[in-house]
This record gives structure tokens, C-alpha cells and sequence, in this order.
């Protein structure tokens, strides 16, 4: 592809509805880098949890921002599993952030100003050579408001509980749906009223309601999205 080809392609959207296995595809099929910012916010978050700055009750905001430049933040790419796993200094951390200790809390600590505009800045460097697929809840907003494609992918909280509960079985974890459940609609509320950078749909993204369908026809639509998006780049 030529280089005066490349665009970013932003995609947001609600937890669970499948953006970043998506984002990786579409990433691997048009040789651009991947970039899971929500893993990102994740890795903040675990951070957060084995320092004692967050719990279930409360958040040590002064703490972690005061300690933010003692977190570094990598993408390695993982040649086996053909997508960029996420490193927290130094130390590969994709599985241990997947977990619903982290879920739970990963919303509050994405709501703290200071990092949000830490991990912004990262994110924004990452994308100036374009040739990107970002996924997130404010890509297409507040990160690259100039994006060639945003996307907004929803679904129902029902069918996106059951995908992650389905998810999180098969890694073994011992949870129940309606713990998924009540998760799935605390994160929606969150993302959509904290007061810096909410979860929302940009004016010129597609929505992309997602609830009835499976990957290859989710793929298949945005790949075609994607290829006609950029013939007129």
C-alpha cells in the first residue's frame, strides 16, 4: 500500500463489543500498526492496584498522578499470535490486565485527568505517520478528531455480557453473568458521564451496531468500509 495511502482509522465504542478483535484483524489485513488503548488504560489501572492506589472503594488519585513517570508503557508485537501485546515496565502484562479485578475498576482510574492526558499524548504520537487502527472510547473525539474513518460500535449489554462471560470461561475464570452483566452497565455509565473525554459517538462516525452478527460479517463490512474510505483519502 502507498504510503500517501495511509489513513487512521479510529474506532470507539462500549465495552465488549468486540473493537479491539476487530481492530486487530482490520490492522494484520492492511499491514498498519494496532494500538488497544483501553489495554493501555488497563495497564494503568494494574499498576494502580499493586501500588494500593485504587480499591474497590477508593481511588488515591494524588498518589498515582504523583507517580505516573514510574509507568512505561510498551507494544511489542507478538509475531505467533500476529498482534502487539502490552508491556508494563518491561513486564508483559496482556492476560494479567484481562482479568474482571481489573475490569472492575478500570473505568474510575480512565475517569483521572492526569492520566487520560498521559496516555493522550502517547497515543497522539503513535498515530503521526498514520498507517493506524486504534481502538478506544474517545479516538475519534479527543485523540485524532481528524481521523480518515471512525467507527462506533455498539451492542445490547445483554449480548455483550455474554460474550465476555463466554470470554472469560474459556480462560478460566470463575465468574457469573450476571456479575458480567452488572459490570457491562456500571462501565457504559461511567464512560458516558465522567466529565473529561465521555464515551460518545463522533458526528462524522458510522455506528455499528454489531448485537446480530458474527466476526467474519462484522470484518467483511469494515474491511469494506475501510477500502472504500481509502480510495478517496
Amino acid at each position: 500500500m502507498k504510503e500517501s495511502k495511509k489513513i487512521i482509522i479510529a474506532i470507539d465504542g462500549f465495552s465488549s463489543t468486540g473493537k479491539s478483535t476487530i481492530a486487530k484483524e482490520l490492522a494484520n489485513k492492511l499491514g498498519y500498526l494496532y494500538v488497544d488503548t483501553g489495554a493501555m488504560y488497563r495497564a494503568v489501572t494494574l499498576f494502580a492496584m499493586k501500588n494500593g492506589y485504587v480499591d474497590a472503594v477508593n481511588i488515591e488519585e494524588q498518589a498515582l498522578t504523583e507517580n505516573l513517570n514510574q509507568i512505561d508503557l510498551q507494544f511489542k508485537y507478538n509475531k505467533k499470535l500476529k498482534f502487539s501485546e502490552i508491556y508494563l515496565n518491561d513486564i508483559n502484562v496482556e492476560k494479567e490486565i484481562r482479568t474482571i479485578e481489573v475490569s472492575k475498576l478500570v473505568s474510575q482510574v480512565s475517569t483521572i485527568s492526569s492520566v487520560r492526558k498521559k496516555l493522550v499524548e502517547q497515543q497522539q504520537k503513535m498515530g503521526i505517520d498514520k498507517g493506524l487502527v486504534m481502538d478506544g472510547r474517545d479516538i475519534g473525539t479527543v485523540v485524532f478528531p481528524d481521523a480518515e474513518l471512525k467507527l462506533f460500535m455498539t451492542a445490547s449489554p445483554e449480548k455483550r455480557a455474554s460474550r465476555r462471560y463466554k470470554e472469560l470461561l474459556d480462560r478460566g475464570h470463575e465468574i457469573t453473568y450476571d456479575e458480567i452483566l452488572q459490570n457491562v452497565q456500571q462501565r457504559d455509565f461511567i464512560d458516558s458521564t465522567r466529565k473529561d473525554s465521555p464515551l460518545m459517538r463522533a458526528d462524522d462516525a458510522i455506528e455499528f451496531d454489531n448485537s446480530d452478527m458474527g466476526l467474519k460479517e462484522q470484518f467483511e463490512r469494515i474491511y469494506s468500509i475501510s477500502m472504500q474510505r481509502l480510495t478517496t483519502a
